[in-house]
C-alpha cells in the first residue's frame, strides 16, 4: 500500500496595499537606500496601515482566496492551523477567529508561535493530521504583522520586517507526493538574543514597559546570523542525507527570507547555485511566519508536479528546521 502524504494542493499569498520603499524610511531614521540593501536585499516591504485590521483580516483573505482557488468549500475544512507572533490578541488565538470569518464552521485549529520557523512547524503538525487519516482538509496560514511591534526610530529593526503571508491547502496524496520528511530543532537560548521584552507574565505591561520602548522586536543580529545560517545548513543537509538526495536531486531551496546575506550564506553553505533558491527579500522584507508561502506562492507558476522542494527557516526562541516535500500539481 502506497505511503499516503499530506500535499499542498493549493497556495494563496496575501500583502498588503501600502508599500513602505527604503526612500520613506530614508524621511523616519537615519539610514539610505543603499545601506538598506547592500546589507539585508531589502527595497520595499508592505505595511497594514488599515485602521482597525489586524492579522484575522489578512488571513481571511489568504484562506478566501485559497478556497476560490482549490474549489473549496469552507465547510469542507476540518483544521487551520495559523503560524504568527502578531496574532489579533493575546487570546483568543487567530485560527479560530480566521475559521470564523471565512465561515469554516467545521474546522478547530490553534496558533503555532514559533517565529520565523512558524510555518515550518505548522506545516509539519498539520501533515501528520492528513497523514493519520484523521483529517481529510487542512488549511495552514502563515503570516505576520511586523509592522505592531517595530520601533520605527531603531533602524537595526524597522528596516527589515514587513506584513503579509500566505495559505495553503492540505490533502491526502498516495502518488508519493506531499510533505516526505522534516527535521525540526528548538534552542531555548535563543531567548537571549532575539525577542520583545515586555507583554508577556514575565515583564506584564506597564507604563514603564511601554515608555522604555520594551513592546518592540530587539535583536543581536550578528549573533542571529551566525545561528541562522549554521541551523539552516545543518538542518538541510540532514534531510538531503536521510532521503539520499544530492544536490542535483534537489529543485528548489526555500529559505528563510531574513536577510540576503544569510539566505546567500545559506546556499554557499550547502553549495547550491542561486538561480535555484527562492528569493523574494527585495519586494516583501522580512514577514517571519510568513516568508516561505509567500515564496511558493511568487514561484508557483515555475513549479511542476514531483519537484523535490526544501524548505528552511530560523527564528526566534532559537527555532529551526528543513522540510523536505514533492509538489503536487502542475502549473494552471
Amino acid at each position: 500500500m502506497a505511503r499516503r502524504l499530506a500535499a499542498i494542493t493549493g497556495i494563496q499569498g496575501y500583502v498588503p496595499d501600502y508599500v513602505l520603499t527604503n526612500a520613506e524610511l530614508e524621511t523616519m531614521v537615519e539610514t539610505s537606500d543603499e545601506w538598506i540593501v547592500s546589507r539585508t536585499g531589502i527595497r520595499q516591504r508592505h505595511i497594514l496601515k488599515e485602521e482597525g485590521k489586524a492579522a484575522s483580516d489578512m488571513g481571511k483573505i489568504m484562506v478566501e482566496g485559497l478556497l476560490k482557488k482549490t474549489n473549496t468549500k469552507p465547510e469542507e475544512i476540518d483544521m487551520l492551523l495559523c503560524a504568527t507572533i502578531t496574532g489579533d490578541m493575546v487570546f483568543p488565538d487567530t485560527a479560530n477567529t480566521i475559521s470564523e470569518k471565512v465561515g469554516a464552521v467545521n474546522a478547530f485549529g490553534y496558533d503555532i508561535n514559533a517565529a520565523c520557523s512558524g510555518f515550518l512547524y505548522a506545516l509539519t503538525t498539520a501533515a501528520k493530521f492528513i497523514e493519520t487519516g484523521t483529517y481529510k482538509k487542512v488549511v495552514v496560514v502563515g503570516m505576520d504583522v511586523m509592522s505592531s511591534i517595530l520601533d520605527y526610530s531603531d533602524r537595526t529593526t524597522c528596516i527589515i520586517f514587513g506584513d503579509g503571508g500566505g495559505a495553503v491547502l492540505l490533502e491526502a496524496n498516495e502518488e508519493g507526493n506531499g510533505v516526505v520528511d522534516s527535521i525540526l530543532k528548538a534552542d531555548g537560548i535563543g531567548r537571549n538574543f532575539l525577542h520583545m521584552k515586555a507583554g508577556g507574565s514575565l515583564k506584564p505591561t506597564t507604563l514603564e514597559t511601554v515608555t522604555a520602548k520594551e513592546h518592540f522586536v530587539y535583536q543581536e543580529g550578528r549573533t542571529v546570523f551566525k545561528y541562522a545560517v549554521r541551523g539552516m545548513v545543518d538542518t538541510v543537509k540532514q534531510i538531503m542525507e536521510r532521503n539520499n538526495l544530492s544536490n542535483e536531486d534537489v529543485n528548489w531551496v526555500v529559505p528563510h527570507q531574513a536577510n540576503i546575506r544569510i539566505i546567500q550564506s545559506v546556499a554557499s553553505g550547502l553549495d547550491f547555485p542561486m538561480e535555484r533558491v527562492m528569493v523574494n527579500i527585495q519586494n516583501y522584507g522580512n514577514t517571519t511566519a510568513g516568508t516561505l508561502p509567500l515564496c511558493l506562492w511568487d514561484y508557483e507558476n515555475q513549479l511542476k508536479k514531483g519537484d523535490n522542494i526544501i524548505l528552511t527557516a530560523f527564528g526566534g526562541g532559537f527555532t529551526w528546521g528543513a522540510t523536505f516535500l514533492k509538489w503536487a500539481y502542475d502549473p494552471a
